[in-house]
């Protein structure tokens, strides 16, 4: 096992390296399955040119769709998708999706835990709670909220600060069919803190304006997380898409 603070800062030919051991090993997986769960302003096409990679190697792989109504209805649907794996399991966060997998990981079932350009509160706190003492990002000045109380990110706001770093037709896709999250749901706060128990790893964009790049690498520190940074936005899984699925694999292990 790689020690954990060892993907830090490591070159793209390093990680490569990295993937073809990961695949290579793949029959030394102690995890059986993967559950990936988007962020808002995403759905589950997020991690398309993650899965299949991850099923190369061996893994089960659901991509939840979750409906960003609520973190308690957005953690049913996690655990529906758990429930139809074997297990044990990785859960695999982006962005919002970090939160849910911070209440949904305490399952016995839960192998680890792997947070991409995500979000990993303590007990008790809800995003706006958990991201009150950093800087504002500036993704944030692009959201829209409709009469429901649902927010957008607009497309300027997609492609200058979510995913700044994609072709103009893969920008224009996630807008046109981003998920929008209810306004209550930032304010919910998690129940239980799964990475207090569960090994955790992370995947930290240094370019991202939307989950701040200081907010991710504080919580490398405090989630003992084997961590590996990437010079990317908020999208790694689709502009460094192997790195994201041997991080996954690395957990899996």
């Amino acid at each position: 096992m790689l020690p954990r603070t060892l993907l830090a800062g490591l070159s793209t030919a390093c990680l490569s390296l990295i993937a073809g051991i990961s695949t290579a090993t793949a029959q030394d997986l102690e995890a059986r399955s993967v559950v990936l769960v988007h962020g808002a302003f995403a759905d589950g096409s997020a991690w398309n040119q993650v899965t299949p990679l991850l099923e190369e190697a061996g893994l089960n792989v659901i991509a939840a769709q979750i409906p960003l109504n609520s973190l308690e209805a957005d953690v049913a649907v996690t655990e529906r998708a758990i429930d139809r794996l074997e297990g044990p399991v990785v859960l695999v966060g982006h962005s919002w999706g970090g939160m849910v997998i911070t209440e949904a990981g305490a399952r016995d079932d839960v192998h680890s835990l792997v947070y991409v350009a995500a979000f990993a509160p303590d007990e008790g706190q809800s995003l706006g709670t958990y991201t009150a003492d950093f800087p504002h990002a500036d993704g944030l000045d692009f959201l829209e909220k409709d009469a429901a109380g649902y927010y957008r990110l607009s497309h300027e706001g997609v492609a200058k600060h979510f995913a700044f770093d994609l072709p103009t037709e893969q920008i224009d896709l996630i807008a046109a069919s981003q998920g929008p999250i209810n306004s209550e749901a930032l304010g919910t706060p998690v129940t239980t803190a799964a990475w207090k128990e569960k090994p955790s790893f992370a995947v930290v964009t240094t370019q991202d304006r939307m989950t701040l790049t200081d907010i991710q690498r504080a919580q490398v520190g405090k989630l003992n997380a084997v961590a590996v940074e990437v010079d990317t936005s908020h999208v790694p899984m689709l502009t460094y898409p192997q790195v994201v699925a041997d991080m996954i694999i690395e957990a899996a292990r």
